[in-house]
């Protein structure tokens, strides 16, 4: 296969269920950065069978992480990918097209994102289509310093391309449980970091709103078994969320109540 001038950018850990078939995917690229947060498992044997740029790297943060992997990349167009995530054949030749016409004049293009879970694509509850900006110039974009929720930041135009990213999330429901418990906490330390509160009573009554909006306003129900899945682990997220928060607001009153003990004159 003819490579392009592309790089493609991704981060892992413990991916060896993902990443072959995203790898597969991108073999058109002429450069793959692989970043890896020590994987224990077939993830670096899978990158080097397909001879990837591998790194090992301390975990960061979702956004710092990316901008490592893209700070390694050196063809002029970027992409950067979820190991997760797949590139159908059409978005391929789009991708292509865009990356060798020297014509070309946006700095970035976004993708629809299909989301699949439990082999369903989910198209209600703001899960389609889930546009998301992920080619771009080298010297034009980066990644957001978010520790979780990150997104790809570009100078200059950016073009809405209708050609999707497939995108299969985790079923595995003791999984995402795990992932619920690893963003909750991300989420809850930038939420206290950037001054916001919360309360036990708060965070039930925006887990309360989160699963009625997805699944009854944006109608979640219509994608089955699947949409009620989601609906329910959106809302269990959202409290965990703001329950830590609330948690952390706690310590915090603790702390300073402790440290006004020690004062000279307590």
């Amino acid at each position: 296969m003819e490579k392009i001038p592309l790089s493609v950018a991704i981060i892992t850990k413990n991916e060896e269920e993902n990443l072959r078939g995203c790898l597969q995917s991108v073999a058109f690229a002429a450069q793959i950065v692989v970043v890896d947060s020590s994987s224990s498992d077939a993830t670096p044997a899978i990158a080097a069978e397909f001879r990837c740029d591998f790194y090992t790297e301390s975990w960061h943060g979702f956004g710092p992480q990316k901008q490592i992997a893209i700070d390694r990349c050196s063809r002029p167009w970027i992409l950067v990918l979820d190991a997760d995530e797949r590139i159908p054949p059409e978005t391929a030749d789009v991708i292509r097209k865009i990356v060798t016409d020297p014509g070309m004049r946006p700095n970035g293009f976004s993708f629809p994102r299909k989301n699949y879970f439990a082999d369903r694509w989910i198209r209600h509850a703001g899960w389609w289509p889930d546009r998301v900006v992920r080619l771009f110039r080298r010297q034009a974009g980066r990644m957001t310093p978010a520790a979780v929720h990150e997104a790809v930041e570009v100078d200059g135009q950016i073009v809405e391309l209708s050609a999707p990213i497939e995108h299969y999330t985790e079923s595995n429901l003791g999984r995402i449980l795990q992932k619920i418990d690893k963003y909750s906490t991300l989420g809850a330390g930038e939420a206290f970091a950037a001054g916001k509160r919360s309360s036990s009573a708060g965070a039930f009554f925006r887990a309360f709103f989160t699963f009625l909006q997805g699944y009854i306003l944006r109608l979640g129900f219509l994608d089955g078994p699947q949409g009620l899945t989601l609906a329910v682990t959106d809302s269990v997220n959202k409290y965990f969320k703001y329950a830590k928060l609330s948690e952390l607001k706690r310590a915090g009153r603790s702390e300073t109540r402790n440290q006004s003990s020690l004062r000279p004159d307590a």
